[in-house]
C-alpha cells in the first residue's frame, strides 16, 4: 500500500474520476455503492404515510349495503360498542344472525331470546375481561342499533327490549348525518 501525502480526499466514486486524478478505465468496475441516506429518507416517509393512515380502533359500524340510515340533524360520534343490525331480513350482532324478521314477527313476546343470550354473553366476556386486566371501572350497558329505515318500530321495539333486559340499556341509534353529503360517515344520535 502506497503512502500518500496528507490532503483532500475524495469520495470512493469521485476519486475515479479523470479529473481528480483517478483513472477513467476503472470507473466501470461493476460495483456499486448503496446511498443509505436517500434509501433511510424513503422508509421514514412510507412509515410516516402508513401511521397516518392506519386506524387503530377500525370500523365501529358496517355499512352494509341491505341497510338504508335514516338521516338526523342532531349527531355524535359513535363509540366503540356492541352493535346490534337490523335489516328487512335479519337481526344480527356483531355479524351472527341470531333471528329473522319473520320469526321476531310471528313471536307475540315483546323480547328476541337469542339476541338477549348473546348480548349476555357478550356482557359476561366483558366484565370478565375487565375483572382479570384488573379495571375497576364497570359496565356502562351503551349498544348501537343500526336499523334499516324501512324496518317497522314493531321490531325495533323488540330489539330495543332485548337490548334492555340484556343490560345494555344506553341505546343510541346509527344515522347518516345530514350535513354530511356523501353519506359515508355515520353517527349515533341517543
Amino acid at each position: 500500500m502506497a503512502i500518500k501525502t496528507p490532503g483532500k480526499r475524495y469520495g470512493k466514486r469521485l476519486s475515479k474520476m479523470k479529473m481528480f486524478g483517478g483513472d477513467v478505465a476503472s470507473r466501470r468496475t461493476g460495483l456499486a455503492d448503496l446511498l443509505i441516506t436517500p434509501l433511510v429518507d424513503m422508509f421514514v416517509i412510507i412509515v410516516l404515510f402508513l401511521i397516518a393512515n392506519f386506524s387503530a380502533t377500525g370500523e365501529v359500524l358496517n355499512m352494509r349495503k341491505d341497510i338504508t340510515l335514516p338521516e338526523a340533524a342532531n349527531v355524535k360520534e359513535v363509540e366503540m360498542v356492541p352493535v346490534v343490525l337490523v335489516s328487512a331480513n335479519e337481526v344480527s350482532v356483531s355479524g351472527q344472525v341470531v333471528a329473522t324478521i319473520d320469526d321476531v314477527n310471528r313471536e307475540e313476546y315483546l323480547n328476541i331470546p337469542p339476541l338477549e343470550e348473546k348480548l349476555r354473553e357478550m356482557k359476561k366476556q366483558y366484565e370478565d375481561l375487565r375483572a382479570s386486566g384488573g379495571d375497576a371501572a364497570g359496565f356502562k350497558g351503551d349498544v348501537n342499533i343500526q336499523g334499516d329505515k324501512a324496518v317497522p318500530f314493531k321490531v325495533l321495539k323488540k330489539v330495543m327490549y332485548s337490548c334492555a333486559t340484556a343490560g345494555y340499556g344506553n341505546i343510541n341509534f346509527a344515522v347518516m348525518s345530514k350535513s354530511d353529503e356523501s353519506g359515508a360517515s355515520a353517527s349515533a344520535e341517543p
